[in-house]
């Protein structure tokens, strides 16, 4: 075993070493080779060192470079050092972090890390917290308290007696709500369909001008970082409209919501703070590996309801205990690496990470528009959206900077138009990353654009 962590140790630092000067897309043929790792399956035991051997020979080619700097695609961040190895040794721990005799390490750790998180991000402190695995869920985990709070008002316990014949919720969202949020909404029988949706402003922010009526029995959903303008929603007028109404205001705050540890941009949260429930991503702005979200209740005792689990042979305390607070019950200590990212940058730290990637979308805006190329958006950011002209230049200039493999950009739909989407989201993005990508990119857009000139 020893010899064979450290060949999986070895291999793996090698790999990472060799993503500054690596193509960010894997070629082709490294794709095609894939198939070298299928095959019936064997009938006897293999040898362990063979198949990590396997593994990387066949399997680190066909990686895309999310960990290296030139990734600027689907808002997704590299590993931090610390959260990288201290997920290495969590899974050599292999801890189920259902319950707190499990695993009191795993237990302890996630109540510090909901401490900091609070503190950082200004929630109260007495929220009812869950971690899992992303945004998506975080959504459910916390619309499913919503679904619970709400329904309790009127007498209907949503747990037991189900949602046939239950009172209507009503669900707001905005003209750009995320599918992250519509996907849960469609798991908790809420309905994708049966949403009030508010038309939205030129930078996707909900116009509080066009809200509906509030009641009792509304959830408004709101966003802390449009995913392709970076814009946030007037939460202010939102959350005052909806205290009077006694309604419930969740935040869609994937990325969004970790702009409040910055002096220069928390004051895009102005008003934030007072909604009665966040969604948060960790593997994007915080950096940690892959899979990491949380979810963020003010009344714990509605998500506690929402979540909880019993069985006589299951050991609860009088403590916290994990697994009543996520949909899941047996899962991985993703608390270890939350833990060794804040304790590892510190709040300077995480502040410095992201302010550095707001002021690298502002270069990729300026350079974008010294080569006489239009930025769609406002770069209140990490989020840049730029268009080199028509649908079919923007979708040539796309696919061309992704065959390229200096960096990795997306495409988007904006108001009707096309564009390539730019997130800065990665602490291993430097200053000389972002002039080699926006070099790469100016030098394949001129190339189609000229071509076009040429047809002429």
């Amino acid at each position: 075993m020893s010899e064979l962590l450290s060949d999986a140790a070895a291999r793996a630092s090698r790999y990472l070493a060799s993503r500054p000067d690596v193509r960010v897309s894997p070629l082709a043929e490294d794709v095609a080779r894939l198939d070298k790792l299928g095959g019936a399956l064997p009938e006897m035991p293999s040898n362990p060192a063979d198949i990590l051997a396997l593994l990387d020979d066949v399997g680190s080619p066909a990686t895309v470079s999310t960990t290296g700097g030139r990734y600027f695609g689907f808002v997704i961040g590299g590993s931090v050092p610390a959260a990288l190895a201290t997920s290495w040794l969590a899974g050599a721990w292999d801890q189920n972090a259902a319950f707190r005799v499990m695993s009191p390490v795993s237990a302890k750790l996630e109540e510090i890390v909901i401490e900091w998180m609070a503190g950082l991000l200004g929630l109260p402190a007495s929220c009812g917290v869950g971690f899992v695995t992303g945004t998506t869920m975080a959504n459910f985990t916390a619309l499913a308290a919503a679904r619970t709070a709400l329904l309790n008002r009127s007498g209907w316990n949503v747990e037991e007696q189900g949602l046939f014949g239950a009172p209507p919720i009503q669900v707001v969202v905005g003209e750009e709500v995320h599918v992250s949020l519509l996907k849960p909404l469609a798991l908790l029988g809420l309905g994708r369909a049966r949403v009030t949706s508010v038309p939205a402003d030129s930078q996707g922010r909900m116009r509080a001008d066009a809200l509906p009526r509030f009641d009792a029995r509304t959830v408004v959903c709101i966003q802390a970082g449009n995913v392709n303008t970076g814009a946030f929603d007037p939460a202010k007028q939102i959350c005052e409209r909806a205290r009077e109404a006694g309604a419930w205001v969740h935040v869609d705050g994937a990325f969004g919501l970790w702009a409040a540890v910055s002096p220069h941009y928390s004051y895009l949260l102005d008003g934030f703070s007072e909604a009665d429930s966040w969604a948060i991503d960790c593997h994007k702005w915080l950096n940690v590996p892959y899979d990491s979200g949380a979810a963020f209740v003010r009344d714990a005792e509605s998500l506690r309801t929402a979540m909880t689990l019993s069985a006589a042979y299951l050991q609860s305390s009088d403590k916290r205990e994990p697994c009543q607070y996520t949909p899941e019950a047996s899962r991985r200590a993703r608390g270890v690496e939350l833990w060794a990212a804040l304790r590892s940058l510190g709040r300077y730290g995480l502040a410095d990470l992201i302010e550095r990637n707001c002021r690298f979308a502002k270069m990729f805006a300026d350079r974008f528009r010294a080569a006489g190329f239009e930025v769609l958006n406002d770069v209140v950011l990490n989020q840049l959206l730029v268009s080199f002209g028509s649908a079919e230049e923007n979708a040539r200039i796309v696919s061309g900077v992704q065959g390229e493999g200096t960096c990795w950009c997306g495409g988007t739909q904006w108001h009707g138009r096309s564009a390539m989407r730019i997130s800065v989201s990665s602490w291993a993005t430097t200053e000389q990353d972002v002039e080699r990508s926006a070099s790469a990119i100016v030098r394949v857009a001129k190339s189609v654009t000229s071509e076009k000139v040429g047809r002429r």
